[in-house]
């Protein structure tokens, strides 16, 4: 525990901040959610009303939780812990989740999977990083093995809304019986919600009476 006595420097100002990641002013400047969202998809509306897509095509999760607004400098940290392999930035953005969720809620965490291929690349899967963390904050199991993605797809960024719901449908399977549990799915980010309404069908076809979506960071549409 001896880096808990030496001084840190804060990742996105190099002030000092202990034994903390960030300086407790950057981390208050952090982007955050609006008061007003839609209770089923996490994106902004008027009056706190339930979005006009969710009303058009239910998504299958039954809403999502989300620490910040993915806006920078969110978004600087998020593709650090990505692609720079920040791993204990996967950490703080476990303990962060886990102090806006409750456990009582849910059965058990599932992380969004990575194909194979993907993975290998990358060398980790941000997700499950964090569904560690998450976890462990819960005292919930962690299962990284019941979802799975069997096919490789172009990656979601930059692709329009109705080809990023083509582009994941069928990309994912289930291995286990979830007859009956409440499954946290967790990812990084939370943009179109393609992948995760994707990953929740799957994990309902299998049993679950319901899929709460929990991220790092929420993108809003405007």
């Amino acid at each position: 525990m001896w880096h808990r006595l030496l001084a840190s420097s804060c990742l996105l100002c190099a002030a000092e901040s202990g034994d903390q990641l960030l300086c407790p002013a950057c981390q208050a400047d952090l982007p955050a959610l609006p008061e007003k969202c839609c209770p089923r998809c996490g994106d902004q509306t008027t009056h706190g009303e339930r979005c006009g897509a969710c009303l058009h095509t239910p998504p299958h999760f039954s809403g999502v939780s989300a620490c910040f607004r993915y806006a920078f400098p969110v978004d600087r940290l998020i593709q650090a812990l990505k692609y720079q392999h920040r791993l204990p930035l996967a950490a703080w953005f476990g303990r962060q989740l886990a102090s806006i969720l409750s456990a009582a809620e849910h059965d058990r965490v599932v992380p969004l999977p990575l194909h194979p291929s993907r993975l290998r690349e990358r060398g980790f899967n941000q997700a499950v990083e964090i569904a560690r963390t998450l976890g462990r904050c819960l005292d919930l199991p962690v299962d990284v093995t019941s979802l799975q993605r069997h096919r490789a797809t172009p990656a979601q960024a930059g692709l329009p809304l109705r080809q990023r719901q083509d582009n994941v449908r069928g990309a994912f399977e289930c291995h286990s019986d979830l007859n009956g549990e409440r499954i946290l799915l967790v990812d990084d980010v939370f943009t179109s919600g393609a992948s995760a309404g994707e990953a929740a069908r799957v994990l309902c076809l299998h049993g679950a009476i319901n899929v709460h979506v929990a991220v790092v960071a929420r993108a809003l549409k405007d």
